[in-house]
């Protein structure tokens, strides 16, 4: 559960700490603002994505399931600084399928945390192979992180791309060629 207050009483600490003071005019509602704001990009940390894929439907005969470009935003946990990009998800059915939008919802429940983009690729590749009980899965993430490009090397524009495979997608490279065919992002 996310405690508004303690959000705002650290945001007019940084204020002051840089040498702003919180009470003038344009930062008076910065701290309440971003407790607000902080409230919707760490949702997911009471979001359990398996709510997510727990109906499914018979598919009788389904080949991969393929949803591409879906954009999520996280927040780098080692600078709290945001990442963002686009999550591809392949998957193979047994003989049931998830609703379309229940694959974003996933990566939503782990990209509102704070998160690395290694993870954060594992984690839905782990959820969607364990809870649809799927023959395999595989989750590729692209996406730029303001860490990186904001500061330190200073290198905006530049994508990290980091990938996960589970089930037949680990044994057969066929699949996951056919998997980067579909997305073009290979």
């Amino acid at each position: 559960m996310i405690d508004e207050e303690k959000i705002k009483q650290a945001i007019r600490l940084i204020l002051e700490g840089i040498g702003e003071d919180p009470g003038r005019e344009g930062l008076a509602g910065t701290p309440d603002r971003i407790a607000r704001m902080y409230g919707e990009i760490f949702a997911g940390m009471d979001d359990d994505p398996a709510n997510h894929l727990s109906r499914t439907f018979a598919a009788e005969g389904t080949d991969m399931v393929v949803e591409s470009e879906i954009p999520f935003y996280s927040m780098c946990e080692h600078h709290l600084m945001p990442f963002f990009g686009h999550a591809y998800i392949g998957y193979i059915p047994r003989d049931r399928v998830v609703g379309l939008s229940k694959l974003g919802r996933v990566v939503d429940a782990y990209a509102k945390r704070p998160q690395i983009q290694e993870q954060l690729t594992g984690q839905i590749a782990d959820a969607v192979y364990e809870h649809l009980d799927c023959a395999g899965v595989i989750v590729v993430l692209k996406a730029e992180h303001m860490c990186m490009s904001m500061r330190g090397v200073k290198k905006g524009g530049t994508l990290t791309v980091t990938e996960a495979r589970r089930g037949v997608f680990e044994t057969d490279p066929a699949l996951e060629e056919r998997f980067f065919r579909m997305i073009d992002v290979h």
